[in-house]
């Protein structure tokens, strides 16, 4: 199987084509060490930061920023949202604060990323 990807690793942006076989991984295209890494990685289990909002129970702000702390493995993606987006909280709230610890057992844990005042 072949996959054309654009690495993310750097600011370059290389034109990757990840093939793999049976027992090895083939990278080409990458200008840097990353590059490889990133191709492999994206065959055998892709992962994300995901970014979302939360409500808040307070009427004037509608949303808090959230993040999760670490990539995630992209089949974990839509249950954290639909988690996420059921949730509300309550005001103030402080930059870095843990929302959901260690989600689904994967070990990550989703961040308040602004804090915020009554």
């Amino acid at each position: 199987m072949e996959k054309k990807l654009i690495c993310i690793s750097c600011p370059v942006g290389c034109h990757l084509i990840v093939a793999s076989t049976r027992d090895r991984i083939t990278v080409k295209g990458n200008q840097c060490k990353r590059g490889e890494i990133y191709g492999k990685e994206e065959m055998l289990s892709p992962k994300r930061i995901v970014t979302a909002v939360v409500k808040i129970r307070k009427k004037e702000y509608c949303y808090i920023p959230v993040k999760t702390e670490k990539p995630l493995l992209k089949k974990y993606i839509k249950p954290l949202l639909k988690e996420l987006y059921r949730l509300e909280v309550d005001l103030p709230v402080k930059c870095g604060t843990v929302l959901i610890k260690n989600f689904e057992n994967t070990g990550i844990n989703v961040l308040i990323t602004r804090s915020m005042k009554n």
